[in-house]
């Protein structure tokens, strides 16, 4: 090694990429070589995650290796997940002449299914951001001052920090059915990012902080710019509100921070449905028989 020069850094292995991209909450493949027969490049237990763009660890190389990444980011791209047995004849299938039989196990973990978008690093924001990591939600963290954002928000799983001083670019780099919640520490800029929200179309749910004055004078300005009383009605303000006895929403006695943020998640919560925790119940027990018997 030359004076000077750096180490090689040693490629990252399947289980660190697989640990690492379901702690961020990222789409992947998992292949695992179950069983094999004959001359076979490698041996039962070998794995690999596939991703989009990358490829962690090694099924052997060659055509079975390309198909099984093909696969799997086929899976990927039209979001099918859950489990799936393929067998590779590898002299018929995939034309390499060991020969040998292999059976696979793929899983296709489909990433975080829901986005909130959080705009403003203030008291509330930060509550709402602690109260949310035990979620399997990607978070994404926006406020348009300098250093806004905690230190420990860049250790916290599926949270991403975006300085966003410019609202409307902010907005236009969401993904679809993103939730969004606006409690920034500038009415203007509040206003400017539920335009911005409104005016795009696909959001799951927008939500505002504040008191209904606030929100009847943004309804209508809102409304002097072109948003009609539906497109309107998408916006949850005041933010926070509990269901009383009778079933009518109120907002909770308690103003501090946390309680503040306690009952934002607790709203958001039926509006994010149950994607997160579709029941996917693997393998069917016939196709398990085949594989070991």
């Amino acid at each position: 090694m030359e004076r000077g020069s750096q180490p090689a850094q040693r490629p990252e292995s399947w289980h660190g990429a697989l640990h690492r991209l379901q702690r961020e909450g990222l789409p992947h493949a998992l292949a695992t070589q179950v069983t094999s027969t004959g001359s076979t490049p490698r041996e039962p237990g070998a794995r690999m995650v596939i991703t989009e763009r990358e490829v962690f660890d090694t099924l052997g190389g060659g055509t079975f290796e390309w198909q099984t990444i093909a696969l799997a980011r086929g899976r990927l791209a039209r979001g099918e997940t859950g489990m799936s047995l393929e067998a590779f004849p590898l002299g018929g299938r995939s034309g390499q002449c060991c020969g040998g039989y292999v059976n696979l196990l793929i899983e296709v973990f489909p990433g975080s299914q829901t986005t909130l978008a959080i705009f403003g690093a203030g008291h509330v924001g930060t509550e709402l951001v602690r109260l949310a990591a035990p979620l399997p939600w990607r978070v994404l963290w926006h406020d348009s001052r300098d250093a806004a954002f905690p230190a420990w928000a860049g250790h916290q799983p599926r949270l991403e920090c975006r300085p966003s001083p410019d609202p409307e670019a902010a907005v236009a780099a969401l993904p679809p059915d993103a939730h969004a919640l606006v409690l920034t520490h500038d009415h203007a800029e509040d206003r400017a990012l539920v335009d911005a929200l409104l005016s795009r179309g696909d959001m799951a749910s927008i939500g505002l902080i504040g008191s209904h004055s606030k929100w009847a004078s943004f309804r209508s300005r809102l409304r002097d710019a072109g948003f009609d009383e539906a497109t309107l009605e998408q916006v949850r303000c005041p933010i926070g509100r509990v269901s009383g006895a009778n079933g009518n929403k109120r907002k909770s006695g308690d103003k501090t921070p946390y309680a503040i943020a306690l009952a934002t998640l607790a709203e958001l919560l039926p509006l994010v449905g149950s994607a997160e925790h579709a029941d996917l119940r693997g393998l069917e027990p016939a196709e398990l028989r085949a594989l070991f018997s």
